[in-house]
This record gives C-alpha cells, sequence and structure tokens, in this order.
C-alpha cells in the first residue's frame, strides 16, 4: 500500500463518530433496526440476551451502535452505557398496543437519567407494515413525547422489515446531533 492509498482511505472514512444508544423493549425490533441499517441479513434475529455494538458509516459520520437487550431482566443495566451518547435512539412496536404504556414508562425512566440529560431522542414507532400498528402521532401521544422539553427529539414511523422510514430518522439525529456538537 502506498501513500496514496493511504490517503485515499483516510479521506474516505467519515469525519466524526457518535455513539448511538438503541433501547427499547424486547420484541420492538432494536436488533432488526441495527442489522437493516448496517445492510445485513436481518430475516433470523434471536432476542439479544445482551447487547450489540456495531458500526454503521454514513458520508460524513461514523455511528457507533449500542443494541442492548429490552428484556424486563436486563433493563436495569441499560445505565451502565449512559457514558458519551450523543444520541438516543428508542424503538417501540407500533403494533403492541397492551404494552405501549409500558414503553412509555421506560422511556420517561431513561429521560429523567442524569447522564442522558439533554440527549437528543429519536423514537422509531416501528412495525408500521402490520395491519394493527398505531400511527406514529398516536404513538408519541401515548408515550408523552409532547411533554418532553429538555431536548430535542423526533418520532420516526418505520418498519425494519421494509427499511421504510429508517433513513428519515438517522438523518434527523445526524443533523440533530451535528448541530449540537457545533
Amino acid at each position: 500500500m502506498g501513500l496514496l492509498d493511504l490517503l485515499r482511505r483516510m479521506n474516505a472514512q467519515p469525519s466524526k463518530e457518535l455513539k448511538v444508544l438503541l433501547l427499547g423493549l424486547d420484541n420492538a425490533g432494536k436488533t432488526t433496526i441495527l442489522k437493516a441499517l448496517a445492510g445485513e441479513d436481518y430475516t433470523k434475529i434471536t432476542p439479544t440476551q445482551g447487547f450489540n455494538i456495531k458500526s454503521v458509516n454514513t458520508k460524513k459520520w461514523k455511528l457507533n451502535v449500542w443494541d442492548i437487550g429490552g428484556q424486563r431482566k436486563i433493563r436495569p443495566y441499560w445505565k451502565n452505557y449512559f457514558d458519551n451518547i450523543n444520541v438516543l435512539i428508542y424503538v417501540v412496536d407500533s403494533a403492541d398496543t397492551p404494552r405501549m404504556e409500558e414503553a412509555g414508562f421506560e422511556l420517561n425512566e431513561l429521560i429523567s437519567e442524569e447522564k442522558l440529560a439533554g440527549v437528543p431522542v429519536l423514537v422509531f414507532a416501528n412495525k408500521q407494515d402490520l395491519p394493527l400498528a398505531k400511527k406514529a402521532s398516536d404513538v408519541s401521544k401515548t408515550l408523552l413525547l409532547t411533554d418532553i422539553r429538555d431536548r430535542q427529539w423526533q418520532i420516526q414511523a418505520c418498519s425494519a422489515h421494509t427499511t421504510e422510514g429508517l433513513e428519515k430518522g438517522m438523518e434527523w439525529a445526524v443533523t440533530t446531533t451535528s448541530a449540537k456538537k457545533k
């Protein structure tokens, strides 16, 4: 490898890195979203028992995404991953109406954490491809997102399986974090 190749490779690397925390209840679609964003096969997903870490490269950013399992017994350990987070992505199963209140409770617990103070929040209202999925606006009302006043937030309807809405949500996350870092 010559110097020219090294310089080209350095210029091809994203210029900034973001640490992204991907949380939500179990079976919300967090790992499927992460694999879809990374361009990996997401047809055979098993529940995350601990965590997954993936680097996702965009044109200007390298996203280091921490996908933490959402089972009730794992949630107390979420706080171990709060250091130096640039954006929190919270995934909600829009078709799981019985657990929507629980999802809102967990999100509000996260927002009240001191280490996450001011961290922008992207809520993916996932599984919009399912017939019983609530609209993103209804999910927003159930989660009481309009009560959030101490940080920027965005809700994005999406489907991890069709990838619809994922890119738009990530654009918001990167743009918002970019503006915050300036």
